[in-house]
Parts: structure tokens; sequence; C-alpha cells
């Protein structure tokens, strides 16, 4: 058992880093160069099948699909980077607050979550979209608002049980402050648990980024995104499966590499598995 958990830890770890780094060098890559112009309209060359000049082909616009998921992977880390950014900063103070305080704070801050919670992440951030104007920035507020109820959730958790071992008593007994403790005790052991999170909600970021610029309320054109390639692509799904299989796979690969990333980190970090290496 312990071989096999090592061995599932390791190839997941390593997977999801291999497949991250190569949307991470697509994104750095494309800040510098890219094999042609993606915002570039060219009439002459509309759905172009793979050639030596354009690698993935083109769309029906004449724009190269490769240039447009490089450069679309910039969207897709921006907007999972600020998203998971967004719910961490918010949802782990909470979390350790509702987890340190009183009982009856405790139980207000977790009803508000579970409230913020019955919203769907796609629908909240509709609804942000209706009211603020669809662009990235809305889309990128909206998911990390959607998402800070798990971070606060975990992060409670992880406080509660951190609260109950003998070294935190041992500093509450000798006057620690409550605020002393949470940075010095609590944060640095369920430091592994946010980890995971953060990575869980990247990939649920990704999949929300695209499923908005999907249905329009996410990044505006020109700008490239994988979900509004996918949006143009499904009235030629039929004659063109190629239009829609190139963003479906980048987004696929992405989502993939941060869940197993996520399922690697939970083995190697969680100490209940650990003990068993």
């Amino acid at each position: 058992m312990t071989t096999a958990v090592t061995k599932r830890t390791s190839a997941s770890l390593v997977v999801g880093a291999l497949l991250i780094g190569l949307v991470v060098l697509a994104a750095v890559v494309s800040f510098f160069w890219t094999p042609h112009d993606p915002l570039r309209v060219d009439a002459a060359i509309r759905l172009l099948g793979p050639t030596g000049d354009y690698l993935l082909g083109t769309d029906k616009f004449g724009r190269d699909l490769l240039s447009q998921i490089m450069v679309g992977a910039q969207t897709t880390l921006y907007v999972g980077v600020v998203a998971v950014g967004v719910a961490a900063v918010i949802g782990t103070p909470l979390g350790i607050l509702a987890g340190m305080g009183p009982r009856w704070l405790g139980e207000f801050v977790m009803r508000v979550n579970d409230l913020v919670l019955a919203f769907p992440a796609l629908l909240l951030a509709i609804m942000f979209g209706a009211v603020f104007g669809a662009d990235t920035l809305t889309a990128m507020i909206a998911i990390g608002m959607a998402t800070v109820p798990s971070f606060a959730r975990i992060a409670r958790s992880g406080t509660l049980q951190v609260m109950s071992t003998e070294y935190v008593l041992a500093a509450r007994a000798a006057g620690r402050s409550r605020l002393r403790i949470a940075g010095r005790h609590v944060l640095p052991n369920i430091a592994g648990l946010l980890i995971v999170q953060s990575s869980v909600s990247f990939a649920i970021a990704v999949l929300s980024e695209a499923a908005l610029s999907f249905l329009g309320f996410g990044t505006r054109p020109p700008a490239p995104s994988w979900g509004r390639m996918l949006q143009e692509s499904q009235e030629l799904l039929a004659v063109q499966p190629r239009l829609a299989l190139v963003p479906g796979v980048a987004i696929a690969i992405a989502v993939l590499g941060f869940n197993l990333l996520g399922d690697g980190l939970r083995d190697r970090l969680d100490p209940r598995l650990a003990g068993r290496r």
C-alpha cells in the first residue's frame, strides 16, 4: 500500500505539473512571440486546414488558431490567479475567524457562507455581468466571490483542529493574543489545505471563465479566449470539428492539470497519508 500511494502521488504531481507547465509556457511565450498575429483577419485563408505555416489551421475569420490558443492561455491564467486570490484573501480570514471566535460568531459566519454557497459560480458571474457589464474583470471578481465559501469552510475546519492541540492551549495559557496565535500557529498549519484548495479552485475558475466567454459574459472580443473560440465554432461543428476540438483540448489540459496537481498535493500534504509512506 505504501508503494502504491507513493507512486500515485508522484504520478499525479508530475503529470499535473507537466500539463500546467504547457499552459504556462504557452502564455509566457505568447508575450514575446506568436506564429501569427492572433487578431489578424484574412478572408483568403479562412477555414484553412493545418499546414506548415498554420500548424492548427485557421478559423472562420482567417485567424491563426495556434496563436489564439497561446494568447488565450494568458487570459485563462490571469482569471484563475485573480479569482483564486480574491477567494483566498477573503475566505481564509473568515474561516479562521469563525474557528477562533465565539461560537455564535462562527455560526453566523458559516450561515452567511452557506447563503453565498447556494448561488452557483456560473449564475453569480452571469448576474455580475448583467449588472456591472460583461468583461474579464467582472468575471474574475464573480468567480472569486463564488469560491470564497470553499476557502472559508476549509480554513474553519483546519482552524478548529489546530485550536484543539496542546501547543495552542499552551500558547493561550501563556497569554498569547488570538492574532498572534492565528499568525504563528493556525495559518502555517492549515497552509497545506489552502494550497490544495487553491489548485482545485483554479480548475473551477478555468471552466467558469470558458463558460462565461461561451455565453458572452466573459472576455470581450477581440481578445482571444478559449471559451469564445468554442462559441464561434459551434455553427461549423458538423463540417469543421477541428475548430471546437482545439480550444476544447486546451481547456481539458488546463483543468486536468490543476485537478491532478491538487490530488497529488493532497496526498503529499495530508499527514494521515504521509504517515503511511
